[in-house]
């Protein structure tokens, strides 16, 4: 088992949404330019999800920001829309934990700076020196919005292929997932430069505005947040399995052949990369056609997995939890927690696969249950979707004062 992730604190937060309902006002009320509303007519985005109303508004001052909200709703689309609306220089930065995000993310935010002129480009390494130039290479003047993984921001930053003078803003994408020591460094190193910085999560660990503020002045933040952060969507059934870890096998495989054609994509979550080869091996020899994802593969292994799983190309797919943060999934109709998480939160964002925005269906989540310190975190989660509220130890997000650290 891996060791403990940080435990969420409790904290009011200091704005809030209703639950998402009636229409709300347009893009084009909120404030946005002519040649962004372009951009999000070309992506078939028409209304402001509850999240994006409340801090396109709060962006657009200039204001830093956390902002949480539940997976699937549609809060990374909030900063890029307002951050795309600049002026045309490489002076956005955001930051994602993974290549497969960076390459989503970029899609949509080439889409939305395209009318503007603006060119995005995404520096996700996985190569040698030249690739990152290569990935970093636009017509004058530059990039106006750059996209990158932790590790290859620091690469180019250590090569000097890449300066930061000129930054204006910055988002952190699934930010629980960036902050371990390594990343700490880089940051502080961004945020050497004033920047307007722009948080965003499903789920806020402890310590991240502490860790915030040894770099930046945390109480400029706005935090905004929906109310139903941290709650299990309640038009998704989750469904727990009591098994014996020798019975798992047999009852995928039986849930995988009963499927029909016409139910869904499937995602089946592994807790380790070995995990995901071996299963693999397995529908491999009883010819179930399935696509594999997980961090220890290289970098050409890895491209083009998820966009063919997004496509439809193959509706199976067997991967760690690499796959459970911020990619869009609104063809998966059911969640197979092969092995159960460790944490609530990685629960969440594993159920979040399900039940997202432009989704044609709910989805279900089924988990095999087969450790006796797996059964607690069930009992927690049963609780938590019968009473209708959040998660134990996730209630909010931490903002300290703005002396902290």
């Amino acid at each position: 088992r891996s060791p403990q992730k940080p435990s969420q604190q409790a904290a009011p937060a200091v704005q809030a949404l209703p639950a998402e309902g009636g229409q709300g006002p347009t893009f084009a009320e909120l404030g946005l330019q002519p040649a962004l509303l372009a951009g999000l007519e070309r992506l078939s985005i028409g209304r402001p999800t509850a999240v994006q109303r409340l801090a396109i508004p709060a962006l657009r001052r200039g204001r830093s920001a956390l902002c949480a909200a539940e997976t699937g709703s549609g809060k990374t689309l909030a900063p890029a829309a307002e951050a795309a609306a600049g002026p045309a220089a490489p002076r956005g930065l955001v930051v994602l934990p993974s290549r497969e995000l960076a390459a989503q993310v970029g899609a949509v935010a080439a889409a939305l700076c395209a009318p503007a002129g603006l060119a995005v480009r995404g520096l996700t390494g996985g190569g040698a020196a030249g690739g990152l130039r290569r990935q970093l290479r636009a017509p004058p003047p530059g990039p106006a919005v750059l996209l990158g993984t932790p590790g290859a921001l620091r690469e180019a930053l250590r090569r000097r292929f890449l300066a930061l003078e000129r930054l204006r803003w910055m988002v952190l994408d699934e930010a629980d997932s960036l902050m371990d020591e390594s990343f700490t460094e880089l940051l502080e190193e961004i945020l050497a430069h004033r920047t307007q910085v722009v948080v965003v999560g499903a789920t806020f660990p402890a310590g991240l505005s502490e860790t915030l503020a040894k770099f930046t002045d945390v109480g400029r933040f706005v935090t905004l947040s929906t109310q139903s952060l941290h709650r299990l969507p309640p038009h998704v059934q989750q469904k727990f399995v009591r098994l014996k870890g020798r019975d798992k096998l047999p009852e995928l495989l039986q849930l995988l052949k009963e499927r029909p054609s016409s139910g869904g994509a499937v995602l089946i979550f592994c807790n380790s990369a070995s995990t995901v080869n071996w299963l693999g091996y397995i529908l491999d020899d009883h010819r179930i056609k399935h696509l594999r994802l997980q961090g220890q593969m290289s970098a050409a292994a890895r491209a083009g997995i998820f966009a063919s799983f997004q496509k439809g190309d193959v509706s199976v797919l067997v991967c760690t939890d690499l796959a459970s943060r911020g990619l869009d999934t609104s063809s998966v109709q059911l969640v197979v927690n092969y092995d159960f998480p460790d944490t609530l939160q990685d629960y969440l964002h594993r159920a979040g696969r399900v039940g997202r925005v432009g989704s044609k269906a709910p989805g279900a989540v089924v988990s095999f249950v087969t450790h006796r310190w797996d059964v607690d975190l069930v009992r927690k989660i049963e609780t938590a979707a019968r009473k209708r509220t959040g998660l134990p130890g996730m209630d909010s997000i931490n903002k300290p004062s703005p002396n902290a650290g």
